[in-house]
């Protein structure tokens, strides 16, 4: 793209122009690596499993060690064990065991999959900002709602916040198909399993602030 910023409107209650702030290209305006986006959504899915599952193998299940039947003379093949995996109660073969299925990933890549995604977003114009939610000192649902239904139509929607926000929160966390993040939480799977993605002014500005910190530390 030839600017180096992209203007996005910001939104009041009524859904009305407000201001604006700028999209910064190298996090919004970013080709869109597919293949790196998909193994930095499973790695993280991977991540998230608790990996508990066992089953008892042979030598686990309760039951004798002697043999069902003598060796010789039934007509029936060898038995070595009621423990058997054949045999009803017994072991399970190759069954899973506890392990962890936690995937190494560089933070770069993680960080090259956020902007990936964030742009296909923008591009789309799927990403939205507000001044507020217009929530006078105190939760509510169904202000919430209103706004969110005003500024972002699609089915499910990803709320971005700043950590000192304390009424967002309550104010949208029972609200079906809504995802609520802190600024510095917002991930590649998160973005991808949303249609919408709304900031909220404090949050974007914290957002592309602790990104521009992290370019020059580079």
């Amino acid at each position: 793209m030839a600017n180096s910023t992209l203007a996005l409107d910001v939104r009041g209650t009524d859904g009305k122009k407000t201001s604006s702030v700028d999209l910064p290209e190298g996090v919004f305006g970013v080709k869109t690596n597919v293949p790196l986006i998909h193994q930095v959504v499973v790695a993280q899915q991977a991540a998230a499993r608790q990996g508990t599952h066992s089953t008892k193998r042979r030598g686990e299940v309760s039951g004798s060690g002697r043999k069902p039947f003598k060796q010789k003379g039934t007509g029936n093949a060898r038995q070595g064990s009621v423990r058997m995996p054949q045999h009803k109660g017994g072991g399970i073969v190759h069954g899973p065991k506890p392990r962890d299925y936690s995937q190494r990933t560089p933070k770069k890549m993680i960080a090259a999959a956020l902007r990936g995604v964030l742009s296909d977003r923008a591009r789309g114009s799927r990403i939205h900002v507000l001044e507020s939610f217009g929530l006078d000192n105190k939760p509510s649902t169904k202000a919430a709602r209103e706004v969110i239904a005003l500024v972002a139509p699609g089915k499910r929607v990803l709320v971005v916040m700043d950590r000192a926000d304390s009424l967002t929160e309550p104010s949208a966390r029972n609200l079906e198909n809504v995802h609520l993040l802190f600024q510095d939480q917002l991930n590649a799977y998160d973005v991808v399993v949303s249609d919408d993605i709304v900031f909220t002014k404090a949050a974007f500005d914290d957002f592309v602030a602790a990104r521009a910190v992290k370019e020059v530390s580079k």
